[in-house]
């Protein structure tokens, strides 16, 4: 088999998983389940993100940060949920209405999802380097 023919096989042998998995509603309805970050690092330690009738503002994207910098994560939520940034293990409480700040030093390398842990929101991806 020529190596063309086995890529194209590889290639639709991926796109048919993808596909066919819950994560491509992701492509249909941005901002409500686990979506890959689509915006350029930014080089802040600091993000305010605000949760509203299921969409997150500013659109989720990266949050690049150095080995062994603080970082700050401020979330408001219109409804109850919970803040979880993977990795790390970190959650806080979201009370509507009521912001709540998660302050932690990023000591692994890696990419790391923050999230609502209910409604499954990506609020942004954490990149340490």
């Amino acid at each position: 088999m020529s190596g063309s023919v086995r890529m194209a096989g590889y290639v639709l042998a991926c796109w048919l998983v993808t596909a066919c998995g819950p994560l491509s509603e992701t492509h249909h309805n941005p901002g409500n389940s686990h979506q890959v970050a689509t915006e350029a690092p930014t080089g802040q330690a600091d993000a305010v993100i605000t949760v509203a009738r299921g969409q997150v503002s500013p659109p989720p994207g990266w949050l690049e940060v150095a080995k062994g910098r603080q970082v700050s994560i401020t979330v408001t939520s219109d409804v109850a949920d919970e803040l979880h940034v993977h990795g790390y293990d970190i959650e806080a409480e979201l009370r509507p209405g009521v912001p709540a700040t998660v302050r932690f030093t990023a000591g692994l390398t890696g990419v790391f999802e923050v999230e609502t842990h209910r409604s499954q929101l990506i609020l942004t991806q954490l990149a340490v380097r």
